[in-house]
């Protein structure tokens, strides 16, 4: 007996636990399987390849096929179906298939097509009763259907830096209370408390910031509902130890350049409200000198980043501003020109 190759394909948009049902059922009953994922402008904004890269991540035994070029209209015309089956077929050449899966309707005339056997998978949504669509109308309300790593890509994740005594905590908090959402605090602040001696860190210390700060954040992710504001990441931590020691441990420089394209949406607070002069500061000046560095820090590592000035309420209405005009995984430039129309 030959061997079995199953096949399915779909948008996973997003990648939900019913399609991982169809892909765990396909690789228990299968020798091989192989999965096609279309792009799907018209449906959502997350590319292709993050999409893609949610199942290699999952399932690193299955072999993806990104259609980047395929049909994007939908429904049972026939006109469609033979438009689906042929770019299947004959453009991306998939051949050798015993069995399709899918949930779906298509699941009948593409195994006619592929000659295979059209194995359904709870298609009246009995074991997982939940739908892309669904989820893409709140992904918050349906989160326990989307695995962690899939749920994470579908938040904003939004952070805040700046010097000590730049307004970071308070900002995060409120804007977390005012979207319904989670914050994460600085780690680093409740480690030096705990754990400072003579007011200064090691090294190794300063990597244990960074490390558990990502840690908690991740975690946060999961749990936040549309965005997440983080006090503080590890290019700040990495600024501390320049400051402190004059050089950064080699982990805490990975963590740092993983900070760079890790966030969203990054604002920097400005100095220009009064200093608090806690005993766990180092002064104005020192303040001063800090934000510049930080500043120079961002500009050299070409991250953007959008400034927060003037009192709370002045802060808070621009952080609102732009979330009213920012959509992930669109680019800036478009939000920028739609802002200008509108």
């Amino acid at each position: 007996m030959g061997k079995t190759h199953g096949l399915t394909l779909g948008k996973f948009a997003p990648f939900h636990k019913g399609h991982q049902l169809v892909i765990e059922t396909a690789l228990a009953e299968m020798d091989k399987v192989s999965v096609v994922i279309y792009d799907a402008p018209e449906t959502t904004s997350i590319p292709l390849n993050i999409r893609s890269n949610w199942i290699k991540r999952l399932y690193p035994e299955v072999s993806v096929i990104e259609a980047w070029d395929g049909p994007t209209e939908v429904g049972d015309a026939p006109e469609i179906k033979r438009k689906h089956e042929k770019y299947i077929t004959d453009h991306l050449k998939v051949s050798g298939i015993t069995h399709f899966y899918s949930s779906e309707f298509y699941g009948e005339h593409m195994s006619i097509a592929l000659g295979a056997i059209n194995r359904l998978v709870d298609p009246p949504r009995n074991v997982i009763p939940v739908s892309g669509v669904k989820i893409r109308e709140n992904p918050f309300l349906y989160r326990e259907y989307v695995a962690p790593i899939v749920y994470q890509d579908l938040i904003t994740n939004i952070v805040f830096l700046g010097a000590p005594s730049t307004g970071k905590t308070t900002i995060a908090n409120k804007m977390a209370d005012e979207y319904k959402t989670v914050w994460m605090p600085e780690y680093g602040r409740e480690y030096w408390e705990n754990n400072q001696v003579n007011r200064k860190l090691s090294l190794e210390q300063l990597v244990e910031i960074a490390e558990e700060h990502l840690e908690r954040e991740n975690k946060l992710l999961c749990l936040a509902n549309q965005y997440l504001f983080t006090d503080t990441n590890a290019i700040t931590t990495s600024m501390f130890s320049m400051y402190y020691h004059q050089s950064v441990h080699n982990r805490l420089v990975e963590l740092a350049n993983l900070a760079q394209s890790r966030y969203d949406l990054v604002f920097l607070c400005d100095v220009d409200i009064p200093y608090d002069d806690t005993w766990d500061r180092s002064g104005e000046v020192s303040r001063k000198t800090f934000q510049k560095q930080i500043i120079g820090d961002l500009l050299a590592r070409k991250v953007p980043f959008i400034v927060l000035r003037g009192d709370l309420e002045s802060r808070i209405a621009k952080v609102r501003t732009v979330l009213n005009n920012f959509r992930k995984y669109e680019s800036l430039a478009e939000i920028f020109i739609k802002k200008e129309r509108n």
